[in-house]
């Protein structure tokens, strides 16, 4: 079709264009924060990531008179047709020039891939799962993402519903000031949930690394089971989750909420090092290193990536005093905003709550699906 060739990523030369390729994409797009590429280059081998023992992918390059237009993955996922009772394939990593008639080769070679493994639904995008990047930007086109948040392009939303697809869920990023302070309703409630649990909350001990980790693991996939679209991590996901975190969190924003020394709820916010990573260009040489401990004293804002109760304490409002906690630590650290989420577009509770803190809507994002 238009001269374009679609080639399925096998060599070493052919993973690097893969790589590069967004770099070409965004060139004059200030918002976008090109991502570590030997970062994205170990998400995608299934001998490094975790992810990949119980998933397999695909990746194809677009390509006419030799130069390079489009990408794609096309995911199999086990452990999610099997927690969700579902055939559904995915497909993630898309990006592709201003021309539909590239997304449609591409979208057909990805869903042509997922039909051959017997899959009935066709979702995206995941890069290459909800536990990591996922969906297309939908609103906040000038703004730049923060940690662990995607940046696409706009008329990706439209070739995605030219070629057919209907929107899956929305996802919401809310934004809060902290000169805004907290609301003293707020204050008032978090007292009355402190007195009704006898909750307490207290920091990540480093000391007890493991044992703490090891807790997130057990309120991670209690809180989150019914969430749409959640799969629960394996212990590899899991550990290497922790350890990427590791590198970037402070014990203060990560705080444990415990009932009779038992944790039963926990929040996880880190700063916004997607500011340090603007200034890398996909690089960590000598010369980025130096870069990273200079741009990292100048991280002004955090994201709240993380909270969550066990289920048996879902209604309790703990999650309020988690995130009243983690907001007084903010401001004694010193940060200016917390953008939180993402947020399902359904999760009344929880967008309202953010709200009554003083968050609002700054970015929307979409997941889209079709049968196939």
């Amino acid at each position: 079709m238009n001269g374009i060739n679609i080639k399925v990523v096998e060599s070493k030369k052919d993973l690097k264009k893969f790589l590069k390729f967004p770099w070409k994409i965004y060139r004059d797009n200030s918002y976008w924060v090109p991502p570590l590429m030997k970062e994205v280059k170990n998400l995608l081998d299934p001998e490094k990531h975790p992810f990949w023992i119980h998933a397999k992918r695909e990746l194809f390059l677009a390509e006419r008179n030799g130069e390079v237009v489009g990408r794609i993955a096309a995911i199999f996922d086990q452990n999610h047709n099997n927690f969700h009772q579902e055939k559904t394939g995915f497909f993630g990593f898309f990006e592709c020039i201003e021309e539909y008639s590239v997304t449609e080769v591409l979208l057909n070679t990805a869903k042509r891939w997922c039909q051959m493994e017997g899959m009935k639904i066709l979702r995206g995008p995941v890069n290459p799962s909800m536990n990591e990047e996922c969906a297309f930007l939908l609103e906040g086109f000038d703004k730049s993402p923060t940690i662990m948040m995607s940046y696409t392009q706009p008329y990706y939303l439209e070739f995605m519903e030219r070629y057919g697809f209907r929107k899956a869920k929305d996802l919401y990023a809310l934004l809060k000031k902290i000169e805004d302070g907290i609301p003293k309703r707020i204050e008032k409630l978090v007292e009355r949930i402190k007195k009704k649990t006898r909750v307490k909350v207290r920091p990540f001990d480093m000391k007890n690394y493991k044992r703490d980790i090891q807790f997130i693991k057990d309120i991670y996939n209690s809180a989150w089971e019914k969430n749409w679209g959640f799969v629960p991590m394996t212990e590899g996901e899991m550990d290497l989750t922790a350890e990427n975190i590791k590198q970037i969190a402070i014990p203060e924003l990560v705080l444990f909420a415990e009932i009779e020394g038992k944790p039963v709820g926990v929040s996880v916010t880190v700063p916004d090092f997607n500011q340090v990573l603007n200034k890398l260009n996909g690089k960590l040489g000598l010369i980025g290193i130096v870069k990273f401990l200079y741009y990292k004293r100048k991280i002004d804002g955090v994201r709240s990536i993380l909270g969550g109760v066990k289920k048996e304490y879902r209604n309790s409002g703990i999650i309020a005093v988690l995130s009243y906690e983690t907001e007084k630590n903010i401001i004694k650290l010193g940060y200016k905003w917390c953008e939180l989420g993402w947020n399902l577009e359904d999760n009344d509770l929880i967008n309202q709550f953010d709200m009554a803190i003083g968050g609002k809507i700054c970015k929307k994002y979409r997941i889209y699906e079709m049968e196939i």
